[in-house]
């Protein structure tokens, strides 16, 4: 009988999954509900988890939960803690969830809402949550060594050193964009830049409240740091409307481009427990609790999709960014479907506090999914958008015009009908001067979200608190990235120079912190400055540039799970990962190329730099422009070294089947009581 009603359960989600993708195929030329998406969505996951994920933890890497986790065998009670379960979930979610899902489905949204809703879904499930699980369980082998660590032991020193430094320019490309997001969405905001510059004083004293005054009284902390959150809300409405506060927090992009370098060294410098644990344990509260909010309001609400399935910009003509749907949607959407950045998470902290190893499908395969389903409602919010009022917000200046009316004149000749006074009383209703070109894809999400929650709950007169709580939202997601990514990036680079000089290789030698702290943080911040100067809004060159970056990460991570399986079975699983990798590599290699060798000047930064230098612009953004293909080509070489030493290893492995030989820590029989998971 049990057995019956399980597959009647999973009989039903597959109908719910057939239903939503039947939907959406019929609706031709017509609005679709956006709910038959989160259904299409949501069964595939379920589907994806219950039997493709099932399928892994079983046949490919055989989990065993008696065997010993690096948490339970190296206990140390400082790295290695053996945790709960669904604690841990939440701290694996809360660290993969950066601004990728939330951005990158926003902007993938001027192709249309399909190509993106495809990618997401598919992608996730055989693609990043099998990169995420197969990388964890590698490092759950392995004493929870970095990926970093696994690519050396794996492939060879050569290939491992390549691997490290690939890492390291990656997360500092990454750092840039992502702050870029940040800029754009506060400069000339001055509620949402008091909300946010409000978060930093608020996070230094939880750190301080519970390290001297309550220790240890965690929920009461995090009551008393909710209530100031929400009490910063409501301040940058008062600082907003006031004549005499307003200019106070009413920066351009510079402005905010320096203020923001200064709280990356900080946030890296500082003791982890004073500004970094307190500020991220704040923002994965709100983090959870909106993304919650956000599905409910979906539910609830049932928006229309105002974004046709296809717009005309798959010619990869789009004011957004140039390129077409193949590759640039799939390097546009990277977390969300495949991430590179989150084989770091699942070869960081993960693998050091899990407790058991059959905890890792949920851990690993089942959190991308849940971060999968976060780009599926950014999406939703996006497409719920008319695409006139998507595209005046997210086109820059040099694309449509510097005016209001220039603008809407334009984004109406593409077919998609705007006007200058109805986005002007948009603006009014969000609390904003403008909402022209407010480029990065944040501004347009917490439009897409404000409607979303004010249609569910106030209606448009809170229209303007719930713009500004999701801008807050979105920018607490990515200053988590920037400051644990700057003190990451600070650990890589001390790792590399600890083999020139011995000192640097020390996190607790101070000179060697704070050197190489400055070092990460000039690298990020002069990405930064160049996509803040740039007249088209710098994500037409900088988004594609972390796409492509991250996504060759991605390759690397699926080349070392390839690597282990190819030991493990020899040729019989190797297409678990080799098949995502191969399509990873085909994306991305294609992306890198035409972004380098590309005639277009949208599209190439060698053409860019030519159509600079031949109209005088200043020399500093025609060196920017080579520069990022210098970069792109870089990273394509590193990768494609470590790619041909892989292959290399996997001939000879398959050849010489004695060759297979693990690097695996010992079996060791697990001890933990029930209590202790």
């Amino acid at each position: 009988m049990k057995r019956v009603a399980g597959r009647l359960v999973w009989a039903a989600a597959a109908i719910v999954a057939a239903c939503g993708f039947g939907a959406i195929a019929m609706a031709r030329g017509e609005p679709v509900n956006s709910v038959w998406i989160v259904l299409a969505a949501v069964g595939s996951y379920a589907l994806g988890y219950r039997f493709y994920g099932s399928f892994l933890a079983a046949k490919v890497v055989a989990l065993d939960a008696r065997r010993a986790t690096p948490a339970e065998r190296l206990r140390d009670g400082h790295d290695f803690e053996p945790t709960n379960k669904w604690i841990l979930f939440g701290h694996h979610f809360a660290a993969i969830a950066g601004p990728g899902p939330l951005v990158g489905p926003t902007l993938a949204a001027q192709f249309g809402y399909l190509p993106g809703t495809l990618w997401i879904i598919f992608g996730a499930v055989l693609g990043g949550a099998v990169q995420d699980f197969v990388i964890l369980f590698c490092s759950l082998r392995r004493d929870g060594k970095s990926l970093g660590q696994m690519a050396r032991e794996e492939t060879g020193k050569v290939g491992g050193f390549i691997a490290m430094v690939t890492v390291l320019i990656i997360m500092i490309i990454l750092l840039a964009v992502v702050g870029l997001v940040v800029v754009n969405a506060l400069k000339g905001s001055p509620w949402g830049a008091f909300t946010i510059a409000a978060t930093i004083p608020i996070a230094v004293f939880m750190g301080l409240y519970l390290r001297y005054v309550r220790p240890g009284r965690v929920l009461e902390c995090s009551a008393i740091g909710f209530g100031l959150v929400v009490a910063a809300l409501a301040g940058g409405r008062v600082v907003a409307q006031s004549a005499e506060w307003a200019p106070w927090f009413t920066y351009g992009g510079l402005a905010l481009c320096g203020a923001l370098i200064v709280y990356g060294f900080l946030a890296s410098a500082l003791p982890v427990w004073l500004l970094l644990a307190p500020r991220d344990y704040l923002s994965t509260f709100v983090k959870l609790g909106v993304v919650v909010l956000l599905a409910a309001g979906v539910v609830g609400l049932r928006p229309q999709m105002e974004m046709p399935a296809l717009t005309r910009f798959v010619d990869g003509t789009g004011p957004v960014f140039a390129g077409k749907i193949f590759p640039f949607c799939f390097i546009t959407i990277a977390c969300g479907a495949v991430s590179g950045f989150h084989a770091l998470i699942s070869s960081g902290t993960t693998p050091k506090m899990m407790a058991r190893e059959t905890h890792a499908l949920a851990v690993g395969y089942g959190s991308m999914l849940l971060e999968s389903l976060v780009a599926i409602m950014a999406l939703v919010a996006a497409g719920s958008l008319a695409p006139g009022v998507y595209f005046a917000v997210n086109a820059p200046a040099g694309a449509v015009g510097a005016t209001a009316e220039a603008a809407a004149r334009t984004i109406s000749g593409w077919g998609y009908p705007v006007t200058a006074a109805g986005m002007a009383e948009l603006a009014r209703t969000a609390g904003e001067a403008t909402l022209f070109n407010r480029t990065g894809g944040a501004p347009s999400l917490a439009l897409g979200m404000a409607r979303i929650f004010s249609g569910v709950l106030g209606g448009p007169r809170v229209m303007a608190f719930w713009y500004h709580f999701a801008i807050m939202f979105e920018a607490l997601f990515i200053l988590t990235i920037i400051d644990a990514g700057t003190r990451v990036g600070r650990f890589m680079l001390q790792d590399l120079l600890g083999h020139v000089w011995e000192p640097m290789g020390r996190a607790s030698w101070k000179p060697g912190m704070i050197g190489t702290s400055a070092a990460v943080v000039a690298g990020w911040g002069w990405f930064l400055y160049q996509g803040v100067i740039d007249p088209l809004g710098g994500i037409n060159a900088l988004w594609p540039l972390f796409g492509i970056a991250n996504q060759l990460l991605a390759a690397l991570a699926l080349s070392v799970g390839t690597t282990v399986l190819v030991k493990m079975h020899g040729a019989k699983y190797a297409w678990v990962t080799a098949g995502p990798l191969a399509w990873l590599a085909a994306v991305t290699f294609t992306a890198g190329a035409e972004k380098i060798f590309s005639s277009d000047p949208h599209i190439g930064f060698l053409a860019q730099a030519r159509v600079l230098e031949q109209t005088g612009t200043a020399a500093g953004q025609i060196f920017n422009a080579r520069l990022d293909a210098a970069v792109c080509a870089v990273l394509m070489v590193l990768v494609a070294a470590v790619l041909a030493v892989s292959v290399r290893l996997w001939a000879g492995l398959l050849w010489r089947p004695e060759a297979r030989v693990l690097r695996e820590a010992p079996f060791e029989l697990s001890r933990l009581e029930a209590e202790e998971l």
